[in-house]
């Protein structure tokens, strides 16, 4: 036997949401849209970023004028060496070549 009271609630509507408990649900949506577009931006950038091919350093570097190194230092088409002697000799990272030699005075 089936009580008229289960029928009623099986065919009875759902109630209206408050409008406060709508607000909430939609932000947290939202909230959940923003968050995995962010995790895809950040992937995508840390893919793009790191990916990017530079070409390799030499093993070894021949110094003009039997020059000793200092420091060293790299950007993406050039490398540079800073002797003891206060120059800074700059490289083409791709080809080796000897680029500019600069000076520092004292």
């Amino acid at each position: 036997m089936v009580n008229s009271r289960d029928d009623d609630m099986e065919q009875a509507p759902f109630p209206e949401e408050p409008a406060n408990l709508k607000f909430l649900r939609r932000m947290v949506n939202l909230l959940t849209i923003v968050m995995i577009a962010g995790v895809v931006i950040i992937t995508t950038v840390f893919v793009i970023r790191f990916s990017s091919s530079v070409p390799a350093l030499p093993d070894q570097i021949t110094l003009p004028g039997g020059e000793t190194a200092s420091a060293f230092t790299q950007g993406l088409d050039w490398y540079a060496v800073v002797t003891e002697s206060d120059k800074i000799i700059i490289f083409d990272r791709r080809t080796g070549a000897l680029k500019q030699t600069i000076e520092i005075a004292n």
